[in-house]
């Protein structure tokens, strides 16, 4: 008979004591797996979240209150626009771009509508006392900060939807609005068609494509033609900075702060830290449950298969006197603690993935997928433990002494 029918008919002989000791295994990778995928797929939100945003740090009015970084220029705070030429005058290492905003209530086709007004990179460059400081230019060699590469808005797309993601455009007429996806759809308006705004007609040159933000149901207009037309004066909600990561984390937020000690520096760090403590104490919880799971499963897989060579001693016995080698009976063991690992491996990631995908939308708000390298780890945890786990019973059961066995009995 060859050696995978006897583990089978082993298997199959036993079976309380092998699903319990696969239980334990399973339970450990379904741990891992549900906790890893969600935890992943967590982080990859707030990466997209904060990529969408564009900006790193905000520059807020000092009474301003930030709920959601999305939303942040909706806090009907304001302040002078005169702090975006003081920030571009500091010429603050890190610094790669300034996007001052200023957001108005209006209503159009009596609809209530939110209109962001934005500057154009145009109107900078338009600007003779911000030449040269390498704002929204991306130029080699300016000095606008340490960035190993220039931020992804510094590169220069003349389609007005990059506004979606790269928080930029080259140029917004005094007369232009671009539309959020949602708000191009709410008002049955297209690229080309013309729209009342502060009793002004303006055109539409773009749509932005849905991003799943707070940007998908506004407009978007020049900020000097909302300001004018809204009758606000030189005023804005927020100062957007796209700057390099680990200046946004260092010196520059003490920088800003000593600048523009008027106002209230806010960096997206800050506001996703919570999140991203939550998903590193459940990607390390995760590995913590894992491994005592998988403890406990070694545990009680050596157990049944110490009791296995206890209760098969004549068996083994039998197989040895009739020419089993001590290899073989290893193997025997060896391979029922493979077929453990195995089925254990990937009925926990089958599980873990389940589980990953009902709980991820219901507690964190996140779509989750399965992830193949979740199923090699898994694997190969849960065979390496049970082998490992079957070692001494199998070597223990090859060094039986047939004669010795039957004299026994």
């Amino acid at each position: 008979m060859k050696i995978h029918h006897l583990i089978w008919k082993e298997m199959r002989k036993r079976p309380t004591p092998m699903i319990t000791s696969l239980l334990a295994v399973t339970l450990g990778v379904m741990a891992l797996v549900a906790i890893q995928n969600i935890a992943v797929f967590s982080q990859r939100k707030i990466a997209g979240d904060m990529e969408s945003l564009g900006a790193n740090v905000l520059v807020l009015p000092p009474n301003a209150s930030l709920q959601d970084y999305y939303a942040a220029d909706m806090h009907g705070e304001t302040m002078p626009e005169e702090f975006v030429t003081r920030l571009a005058f500091a010429r603050l290492p890190g610094v790669e771009n300034l996007a001052p905003k200023l957001c108005v209530e209006t209503s159009t086709s009596g609809q209530e509508i939110t209109v962001t007004g934005i500057l154009p990179r145009s109107e900078y460059q338009a600007k003779s006392a911000w030449q040269g400081l390498g704002m929204l230019t991306g130029a080699v060699g300016s000095d606008r900060g340490c960035c190993s590469s220039s931020a992804s808005s510094l590169s220069g797309s003349d389609d007005p939807s990059s506004l979606a993601t790269e928080r930029t455009i080259k140029d917004l007429g005094e007369r232009e609005v671009v539309l959020g996806s949602h708000a191009a759809a709410s008002l049955a308006l297209k690229v080309g068609d013309n729209i009342r705004l502060f009793d002004a007609k303006f055109n539409v040159i773009a749509v932005l494509p849905e991003g799943g933000t707070i940007d998908d149901s506004r407009i978007f207009a020049h900020l000097h033609s909302v300001q004018e037309l809204a009758g606000t004066g030189p005023v804005v909600n927020v100062i957007e900075i796209i700057a390099c990561c680990e200046d946004a984390a260092g010196s520059l937020i003490s920088n800003l702060s000593a600048e523009l000690p008027e106002t209230k520096i806010v960096t997206i760090s800050q506001v996703v830290q919570t999140q991203l403590a939550v998903n590193t104490l459940m990607s390390r919880l995760s590995w913590i449950f894992f491994s005592i799971l998988l403890l406990v499963g070694a545990s009680s897989i050596a157990s049944v298969m110490f009791a296995n060579v206890t209760e098969r001693r004549q068996e083994i016995g039998t197989l040895m006197a009739l020419g089993a080698s001590r290899g073989f009976v290893t193997r025997l063991f060896l391979g029922k603690a493979v077929v453990l690992g195995v089925v254990g491996g990937v009925a926990g990631y089958v599980g873990g993935t389940m589980l990953a995908i009902i709980l991820g939308p219901r507690l964190l708000n996140v779509s989750v997928e399965p992830l193949p390298a979740l199923l090699a780890i898994g694997l190969v945890a849960a065979t390496l433990v049970a082998v490992l786990a079957s070692f001494l019973p199998a070597r223990r059961a090859a060094g039986l002494d047939p004669c010795l066995v039957f004299n026994d009995a």
